[in-house]
C-alpha cells in the first residue's frame, strides 16, 4: 500500500494517464480548451452536491472538481509553465497577503471591512498585473447573470449606482415600457437588445436587494419544476397528459399547486 500522500498519488495518475506512449488515448489528447467545458461542470456539480446536503456525494464531486485543477496543472506542467506545487503555492501566498488580520500583525476585522480590504486588495493585483479600468478582471466566461452582478459591483465601487432599490425598480419600468414599443414591429435585434436591458437591470436589482441573481432564477426554476410537474401528475390521474389538455385546465391546476405551497 503506497505511503504517498494523496494528492501526491492524484498527480502521479494524472501523470500517467498523459504519458505520450502508456497514457490514455483520450487524456493525452486533451488541452486546456477541451477540457475547460468538464472544468465549469464540476463546479456545478459540487454546487449540486452541497445543496443535496449528502457528504458522499460531496466529497465525490470535490475529487473531480480537484482532478480539473490536477488536469490543468499537469497541462501547464508538460509546458513548462508552472506545476502543481506552484499553484498551490501561489494560492497559500495569495490568501496570507489577503488576510492581514489573519496572517500578520494588522488588527481584526468585520465581516464587511473585510470584503472591503479585499476588494482594494484585487485593484491592487490587477495594477500590478498591467490590468487598468474599473471594470478590467471581470471574466468574459461568467455565466450572464453573475457576470452582470460583478459588472455593476465594481461600478459601484466608483459611485456610479442607484441610490437605492426603489431607484432600480423604475429603471426596470423604463427597460420595459421600451421593450413594449418594440413589440409591434417585432426587430429581432431591437426586442434581443431590450431584452437584454432588463436582464442587466433584474441583475442590478438583485445586487441592490443583496441577492444573487442567479441563485433568483435557480430558484425560480425549481419552483416551475414542482409546480409544473404537480400538472402533470394531477392531468396523469384524469388520464390525460398536457398536450390534450387546455391552457385553461393546466392554470387552474397551476394555481392550486400555488395554493398548496408548491
Amino acid at each position: 500500500m503506497s505511503t504517498e500522500p494523496p494528492i501526491s498519488t492524484l498527480i502521479n495518475v494524472m501523470a500517467a494517464l498523459r504519458h505520450p506512449e502508456t497514457g490514455c488515448p483520450w487524456d493525452k489528447e486533451q488541452d486546456f480548451t477541451s477540457i475547460a467545458p468538464y472544468t465549469i461542470e464540476e463546479a456545478y456539480e459540487v454546487r449540486d452536491a452541497i445543496q443535496s446536503g449528502d457528504p458522499a456525494q460531496l466529497k465525490d464531486e470535490l475529487g473531480d472538481l480537484l482532478f480539473q485543477v490536477v488536469y490543468h496543472a499537469r497541462l501547464a506542467e508538460e509546458r513548462g509553465w508552472f506545476s502543481f506545487d506552484d499553484v498551490a503555492q501561489a494560492i497559500s501566498d495569495k490568501m496570507i497577503r489577503r488576510h492581514p488580520h489573519v496572517f500578520g500583525d494588522e488588527a481584526a476585522r468585520t465581516p464587511s471591512a473585510q470584503t472591503s480590504a479585499w476588494e482594494a486588495q484585487k485593484t491592487q493585483e490587477r495594477l500590478a498585473r498591467a490590468e487598468t479600468g474599473v471594470l478590467a478582471g471581470v471574466a468574459s466566461t461568467l455565466p450572464a447573470l453573475r457576470r452582470a452582478q460583478k459588472l455593476t459591483a465594481r461600478a459601484a465601487g466608483v459611485k456610479f449606482d442607484w441610490p437605492n432599490p426603489e431607484a432600480v425598480l423604475d429603471k426596470l419600468a423604463e427597460e420595459t415600457a421600451e421593450l413594449r414599443a418594440e413589440l409591434p414591429d417585432m426587430n429581432p435585434a431591437r426586442v434581443q437588445d431590450e431584452l437584454g436591458d432588463m436582464l442587466f437591470v433584474l441583475a442590478n436589482l438583485a445586487r441592490k436587494l443583496g441577492h444573487e441573481a442567479e441563485t433568483c432564477l435557480e430558484g425560480a426554476n425549481a419552483k416551475f419544476i414542482r409546480r409544473f410537474q404537480s400538472i402533470e401528475r394531477a392531468l396523469a390521474a384524469r388520464g390525460k397528459t398536457p398536450a390534450q389538455s387546455s391552457l385553461d385546465e393546466m392554470d387552474g391546476l397551476w394555481n392550486a399547486a400555488k395554493q398548496e405551497g408548491l
